[in-house]
C-alpha cells in the first residue's frame, strides 16, 4: 500500500475552492470599502431641485453672456490667509463696486466650504482675511454695486501650487 502525501496529490478541488474564496473575498472587500468611502464623503447633491434649475438655466446663461460682453474682469490673489481681489473695466480702468463676496468650495465634498465678504480697500480693490487650506478650490466671486451684480465669475485655484 502506497501512502500519498498532500504534495504528491497536486492541485485539488479544495485548493481551487480556497483560491476562489480568497479572490472574490478581496474583490468584495474592496468594493464594500470603496462604496462606503463614496457614500460617506459627498452627498452628491448639486442642486436642490433639478426641474427649477433647468428652468432657470437659459436666463442665467444669458446674464453670464452679457457680463462677459461687458469686459469687466477680476483678479484674485490668495496668499496664506490674505485674500485680495481687484476688479477692472474692459479699458483697464477701475470698475465701480461696493462689495465683493467669495464662496470657496472644494471640487468634491462640502465640509470645508466657506464664504468671505471682502472689505473695500480702494475703488476696485478689496481685501479680506480667512485661512484657505492647501489644495484645489472653486471660488465663486460676486461683486455688487448698490445691490446690482456688477461681476459674477468662478475661478478654480490651487493653493497647494501642485499644478503651477
Amino acid at each position: 500500500m502506497t501512502l500519498r502525501t498532500a504534495a504528491s496529490r497536486g492541485f485539488t478541488g479544495r485548493h481551487m475552492l480556497t483560491a476562489m474564496i480568497a479572490f472574490f473575498g478581496v474583490v468584495i472587500a474592496v468594493n464594500v470599502t470603496m462604496a462606503w468611502y463614496a457614500s460617506s464623503s459627498w452627498s452628491g447633491l448639486v442642486v436642490e431641485n433639478t426641474y427649477v434649475a433647468s428652468q432657470e438655466f437659459n436666463s442665467k446663461a444669458a446674464a453670464m453672456k452679457a457680463m462677459a460682453v461687458s469686459g469687466i474682469t477680476g483678479t484674485l490673489l490668495v496668499r496664506g490667509d490674505a485674500i485680495d481681489y481687484a476688479i477692472r473695466n474692459k479699458d483697464g480702468s477701475v470698475a465701480d463696486a461696493d462689495n465683493v463676496t467669495l464662496s470657496f468650495r472644494r471640487p468634491v465634498g462640502d465640509h470645508e466650504d466657506f464664504q468671505v465678504s471682502l472689505n473695500k480697500k480702494a475703488n476696485g480693490l478689496f481685501e479680506g482675511r480667512h485661512e484657505v487650506r492647501k489644495g484645489d478650490w472653486i471660488v465663486e466671486i460676486v461683486s455688487r454695486k448698490g445691490g446690482a451684480v456688477v461681476m459674477h465669475e468662478a475661478a478654480r485655484i490651487d493653493t497647494a501650487e501642485f499644478g503651477q
